[in-house]
């Protein structure tokens, strides 16, 4: 008995050991992406996951969008945020584009109707009265910076921009690996940083992982463009902008390197700053 409890005990311990150590090991960066990993830290409750994210400090809506690449609008609607789309420290947005959400049904006041039956009397019937809960009152915390609602400038569709500094090409768009979201462009630390566009200053801050000092310039309902990296930030949340205006200082926050990585999104969707940028 006891040397078939030995050999038991051996195999068990070799499968384990063999679990453990084989060549199937996945690493942090493979299995959670770094949007998922940044949004569960951010959590900070139990219960949350990559589907939401908790707001924090100085995060904005724009900035939330931005983070999961979706679309301002498209987060403001699935999350029932109306503009000026003021957001909390604590608050939990649903990141999950919509697709997974459940949807609630209206119920209809109670009334009673008649049907009538064939050759009989006329049967009345009267549809229950649905429970209504108490009301709920719910206190709502310090407000985080959030950009006000100004008036759009005038739309980008049309290939309106301009280069955000004269850097060289370091590295282009691409969707492969390694993907990159924009362009890198060379520079020299404290060069000025243009806006490529007209718009509106919807971030200014460096809590986006991977981007250091980072400006986000809202365009129109379509378009935002990002600038990355920088050494220094001069203008704030809500300042409106002109094309050409200089917004930053040439950086290397968040990189191992001075340079200014730029980006444009459409609907939310990273796309090729050179389809839209003019011709060198």
């Amino acid at each position: 008995m006891n040397a078939l409890y030995a050999v038991t005990l051996v195999t068990i311990v070799s499968l384990t050991t063999a679990c453990s150590t084989g060549g199937n090991f996945v690493s942090v960066e493979k299995k959670f992406p770094s949007n998922e990993r940044s949004a569960s830290r951010n959590s900070g409750s139990a219960g949350n996951s990559a589907d939401y994210y908790i707001v924090q400090k100085g995060d904005t809506l724009y900035s939330i969008a931005f983070r999961y690449g979706m679309n301002h609008l498209q987060l403001a609607a699935s999350n029932g945020i109306y503009s000026p789309y003021t957001i909390y420290p604590g608050q939990k947005i649903d990141v999950r584009n919509g697709s997974s959400r459940s949807q609630t049904v209206a119920t209809s006041t109670a009334t009673s109707t008649t049907y009538a039956v064939p050759q009989t009397t006329p049967v009345t019937v009267s549809k229950p009265t649905p429970i209504v809960s108490n009301p709920v009152v719910v206190t709502r915390p310090i407000a985080v910076d959030s950009p006000a609602a100004p008036v759009d400038p005038a739309p980008v569709s049309n290939g309106k921009w301009n280069w955000p500094s004269n850097g060289a090409i370091l590295a282009r768009f691409s969707t492969n690996e390694p993907v990159n979201k924009g362009i890198d462009l060379a520079g020299t630390m404290g060069e000025p940083v243009k806006a490529a566009a007209a718009g509106t200053v919807v971030y200014a801050g460096e809590g986006l992982r991977g981007y250091g000092n980072l400006v986000i310039i809202k365009h129109d309902d379509t378009f935002l463009s990002a600038y990355a990296h920088a050494s220094r930030i001069l203008v704030q949340e809500k300042d409106s902008i002109k094309a050409g205006q200089t917004i930053a200082e040439t950086g290397s926050t968040g990189t191992d390197r001075v340079k200014l990585h730029f980006e444009i999104r459409k609907n939310g969707n990273p796309v090729d700053p050179l389809l839209y940028l003019p011709k060198r």
